[in-house]
């Protein structure tokens, strides 16, 4: 089992930076791929961005590419979401989630993931 606990979330301004982080405790973190994902109201929760277990490979959604980066620090269990260049439509419930995986696996999917945080809120003013 692996718990997850996101935070960092909050109201900022257009053009704004956001740094979410999620702590991890349970079974060996550093052998799990973590993923971010987004969910915003009326809509489907979605792919943001992952990295593998070793931090060497990383995947993020069109929409954020360039603005956002993922990062994880396996010492800490600890896994990063940098938000730079905030717009409205990055509005969402913010959640990671974790999948045992040994080689260097970015899944994009939900359904690849087993274990997922609680979610942290950000909200973006335009």
């Amino acid at each position: 089992q692996v718990q997850l606990v996101e935070s960092g979330g909050g109201l900022v301004q257009a053009g704004d930076s956001l740094r979410l982080s999620c702590a991890a405790s349970g079974r060996s973190f550093s052998s799990h791929a973590m993923g971010w994902f987004r969910q915003a109201p009326g809509k489907e929760r979605e792919f943001v961005a992952a990295i593998s277990w070793s931090g060497g490979r990383t995947s993020y959604a069109d929409s954020v590419k360039g603005r956002f980066t993922i990062s994880r620090d396996n010492a800490k269990n600890t896994v990063y979401l940098q938000m730079n260049s905030l717009k409205p439509e990055d509005t969402a419930v913010y959640y990671c989630a974790a999948v045992l995986s040994y080689i260097d696996y970015v899944p994009s999917s939900l359904k690849n993931y087993d274990y997922w945080g609680q979610g942290t809120q950000v909200t973006v003013s335009s």
